[in-house]
């Protein structure tokens, strides 16, 4: 059964950074869109980041310039590096695996890890 756990995340002070990883069990990255989304209380899920089969990336826009995501398919390890962090980052971040292209449905997810980032 495909499974990803994520791992990574605390609580930080505004500016601090943490990286977040993403294990995968029985399947291969390389032929997955792999994302990384977002939850804060009381808000809907968001896309934050995501990598696609070749390597290229996308961002959403607050986190530009300042998050990278990246991943290693020879260990099936997802990254996602966060720098400057600011309170409104605080939320439960969840990895996810879409079959195919960035463009197809995110079918798997992990459990989550959160991230508290105080002012």
């Amino acid at each position: 059964q495909v499974q990803l756990a994520e791992s990574g995340g605390g609580s930080v002070q505004a500016g601090g950074s943490l990286r977040l990883s993403c294990a995968a069990s029985y399947f291969t990255y390389g032929r997955y869109c792999m994302g990384w989304f977002r939850q804060a209380p009381e808000k809907e899920r968001e896309r934050v980041a995501t990598i696609d089969r070749d390597g290229s990336t996308t961002y959403e826009d607050s986190v530009k310039g300042r998050f990278t995501i990246s991943k290693d398919n020879a260990k099936n390890l997802l990254y996602l590096q966060m720098n400057s962090l600011k309170p409104e980052d605080t939320a439960m971040y969840y990895c996810a695996a879409a079959r195919g292209s960035c463009l197809g449905v995110f079918g798997t997810w992990g459990q989550g890890t959160q991230v508290t980032v105080s002012s």
